[in-house]
């Protein structure tokens, strides 16, 4: 099948079938660049996620349980090759959902059908293994998959982030039910299409598309669902954990982060300062791993900021659909609003604006939620701008004077999801590192992930890894197997 992303209505899938919602309702898809409807799309309730629970039920019980590792593989390449083929398609279609710049989108892709890959070649390898016992027994392990798996997908990575939870949980021989953010259902809509093209048993992918409170809280509370894969806020989180605890099911958090970049004063500026813009105004800032907390060293800080807010300011912030454009939309008006109330409330504590504070005029497109890249100085670690997650094109930079100083105040947060550190001592680079408490610290690079790389985070930035090996971790169960080999009966009570 082609991608047709002029289509103006949007199904859920259930059992490899398109279906409309029990109720009717639908809800709409808009292009945070323009304010218009993209599509219509079903807004399922507690009833289509029953459905969808249903139908992932019967396929582990039957039609997936069949399928080998070795075919398992074969389904996922399959699907991998038919997401390649669509690639151009799935880009103008993510682009348009989410407001964000189509070379952006591009890679993002790119990355979640690597990561795809990596785990259709995991999924032949889910080996056990033996252990030492006393004489006369045998100990072996099995990996065996959960059962049916909850996915919930935020908004600013909508495709990339569902591949990066379905490779794994398909690999280790889940179903899945997929709830997409109601901000950005399309692209889920697609892949399940897709999946169904590539031979995949019916039920094995279901998306039900609609909102957090009716549709993502029926799929997080729903009895028979076995795992919840959360990627998403710390408040939401926090609710999922509270509708696991019941029956305490499976359940791994990919959530918040406000994190450092700590630029030493032998940093080479030439590399630290367009990494660290790209750090904070990718996205539009609308990245859980945005470095938005930027320490410079007292006797590099006047220099850094100089240079930092003259580069930032040769962004483009324009038409997502244009190649040329770094910055692209915020995702609603209120999250524009949510966001520039974060600089009003820095500016109210005393921050300085150096760069940006305002909307964006997009020639072409009134009615979209461009905000400035903005930087604040003259800030402290304790000001809220510094301390709560804003999820939008703001940096906070601020001055250090020692290494033990900027080790504290990288840790004063109650996230701890990627650091950033800039410097050419070897040693200092290291146990740095070593004391940053966050689950991926970069050196002398910008870059958080690769295909094989475990992802996740300390503190109040979740719990369980994604994209590495570890991943299968969070979706297989261990099973220990205890053989007795000896020659004589076992009479513990010693009563023969």
């Amino acid at each position: 099948m082609s991608i047709d992303i002029e289509r103006r209505t949007y199904p859920l899938i259930i059992g490899n079938e398109a279906v409309e919602a029990m109720s009717g309702k639908r809800f709409q898809s808009v292009n945070p660049a323009t304010g218009e409807t993209i599509a219509e799309v079903a807004f399922g309730g507690a009833d289509d996620v029953d459905a969808a629970v249903q139908a992932a039920r019967a396929s582990f019980d039957s039609a997936w349980a069949r399928v080998s590792g070795q075919k398992r593989n074969r389904l996922m390449m399959g699907l991998a090759d038919r997401l390649l083929e669509n690639l151009d398609a799935l880009v103008t279609l993510e682009a348009r959902d989410i407001g964000k710049p189509v070379s952006s989108v591009r890679a993002e892709i790119y990355q979640g059908i690597s990561e795809l890959e990596f785990f259709a070649g995991a999924s032949t390898k889910l080996d056990g293994g033996t252990h030492g016992t006393p004489h006369g027994f045998l100990n072996y392990t099995l990996r065996e998959p959960i059962g049916v798996c909850g996915l919930i997908v935020p908004w600013n990575y909508p495709l990339m982030l569902t591949l990066r939870k379905l490779a794994p949980a398909l690999a280790a021989g889940n179903t899945v039910v997929i709830k997409p953010a109601e901000e950005s259902p399309l692209s889920a809509v697609a892949l399940a299409e897709l999946a169904i093209e590539a031979g995949f048993p019916a039920g094995t992918i279901n998306v039900v598309t609609g909102d957090g409170p009716t549709t993502g809280a029926s799929l997080a509370e729903h009895p028979d669902v076995d795992k919840i894969s959360f990627t998403g806020s710390t408040e939401v989180g926090r609710l999922i954990l509270g509708a696991a605890r019941t029956d305490f099911r499976r359940v791994s958090l990919e959530l918040g982060g406000k994190s450092p970049a700590i630029i030493f004063d032998d940093a080479d500026l030439d590399s630290a300062i367009p990494s660290s813009v790209w750090s904070i105004y990718y996205s539009a800032g609308q990245s859980c791993d945005a470095r938005s907390r930027i320490f410079v060293q007292r006797s590099v800080y006047d220099a850094f900021v100089e240079r930092f807010v003259a580069l930032a300011r040769t962004l483009r912030v324009g038409d997502p659909l244009d190649p040329s454009t770094h910055v692209g939309a915020l995702i609603s008006p209120e999250h524009l609003e949510r966001v520039a109330g974060y600089i009003e409330s820095g500016k109210a504590e005393g921050a300085e604006v150096a760069l940006g504070g305002g909307r964006a005029a997009v020639d072409g497109h009134p009615g979209g939620n461009f905000l400035q890249p903005t930087a604040l100085i003259g800030c402290s670690n304790d000001m809220r701008v510094a301390q709560e997650e804003i999820f939008g094109p703001v940096a906070t930079v601020i001055p250090f004077d020692d290494e033990s100083e900027v080790v504290a105040a990288a840790n004063d947060s109650v996230y701890g999801l990627t650091s950033t550190i800039w410097t050419r001592d070897v040693g200092r680079a290291h146990r740095v590192a070593g004391r940053i408490k966050s689950g991926v610290v970069t050196i002398n690079q910008p870059f958080t992930v690769f295909p094989g790389t475990p992802f996740g985070g300390y503190k109040q930035s979740g719990w369980g890894r994604e994209v590495s090996l570890d991943a299968l971790d969070e979706f297989t169960e261990q099973k220990s197997v205890l053989v007795y080999t000896g020659d004589r009966p076992i009479d513990p009570f010693r009563l023969g």
